[in-house]
């Protein structure tokens, strides 16, 4: 999905022109993939944009800085205050956020330490990011890529580099006429697609990979978990072989840009009866009623953004 220009993008503190966020060539994240990020979604409820989970993903983005050791001198509420002026001043929502921070010019090698930190906020109009379909179900594959395995690179921080190995999944999955691919863990479970996590029902009972299987701590995965949680569905942590995608009753993906997205069929085989099932449409519908201001916010998920009499884009 192509990138709609803006106005502004916040960085350092303050907005600059969408054309200005630029970095030099030499800078140590384009050598040696030094970066941390986040996908956030602003929606457009009754009552006005409100940013999904805004406490939640910046302090992963602070954590995923930590692990790398890189310093940010910001806290989590003057960078979602960063947020909340960038979509005031730039006017669209609903809208996709991409909050960075990476390691920029200063010196060659892969020592980063003397690498000064760049922290820039991105908004623009982003729609379904699987298509306008994508919740009636998708066909995905499993990879022949494995996600990257523990103490090889942090899979619990949302960093640049990690995202390599989601690349290759992804291509894999485009290249064989799918709109996904499953990752498997150094054990061969399923820990996660190219950045979203998953999900499977069976017998009734709502199982996904636990962190320790390489999963990024997903935020709309916690999400699920809580929405299950208080519909009284069972929940179990652990890890999913692959078969059990075949064998399960209902499989979707979870993620800022999928949303909650059901899963028709892995590998040709259909899941369940290759539609969406039960479990999936209840936790949709308290999902997405929710986020979109039909249900009470009992979460206290959405950062309300105040703004003037603008409209929301379209998308």
């Amino acid at each position: 999905m192509a990138i709609q220009k803006t106005e502004k993008i916040w960085h350092n503190g303050k907005l600059i022109p969408w054309d200005s966020a630029q970095i030099h060539v030499m800078s140590h994240v384009v050598n040696y993939g030094s970066s941390v990020f986040e996908g956030i979604r602003c929606y457009a409820p009754p009552a006005g944009p409100a940013i999904f989970r805004a406490q939640e993903h910046t302090q992963r983005l602070l954590d995923s800085a930590k692990v790398y050791r890189i310093d940010v001198d910001f806290t989590r509420e003057e960078l979602i205050a960063g947020m909340v002026e960038l979509i005031k001043h730039n006017g669209v929502w609903p809208c996709y956020m991409r909050p960075i921070v990476l390691r920029g010019y200063g010196e060659a090698g892969v020592n980063p330490f003397n690498s000064p930190t760049e922290v820039f906020i991105c908004n623009y109009p982003w729609g379904k990011y699987l298509g306008s379909d994508a919740e009636q179900g998708v066909d995905v594959c499993v990879s022949s890529w494995t996600r990257i395995a523990p103490n090889t690179l942090p899979a619990m921080a949302k960093s640049g580099a990690n995202y390599m190995n989601s690349q290759l999944i992804k291509m894999e999955a485009i290249i064989n006429g799918y709109v996904e691919g499953i990752a498997l863990d150094a054990n061969g479970y399923v820990s996660e697609g190219s950045g979203e996590n998953v999900f499977i029902v069976r017998n009734g009972i709502l199982q996904t990979a636990p962190l320790g299987n390489s999963v990024l701590p997903g935020i709309t995965r916690d999400s699920v978990l809580q929405i299950a949680r208080e519909l009284g569905i069972p929940v179990v942590e652990q890890g999913i072989p692959r078969e059990l995608l075949y064998l399960a009753d209902e499989a979707f993906l979870t993620g800022t840009a999928a949303e909650i997205t059901p899963i028709r069929s892995v590998d040709k085989i259909s899941v369940g009866k290759g539609v969406t099932g039960p479990v999936t449409k209840a936790v949709q519908k308290e999902f997405y009623g929710i986020v979109h201001g039909d249900n009470p916010d009992r979460f206290g998920w959405l950062t309300p953004v105040p703004v003037g009499s603008k409209q929301p884009v379209s998308v």
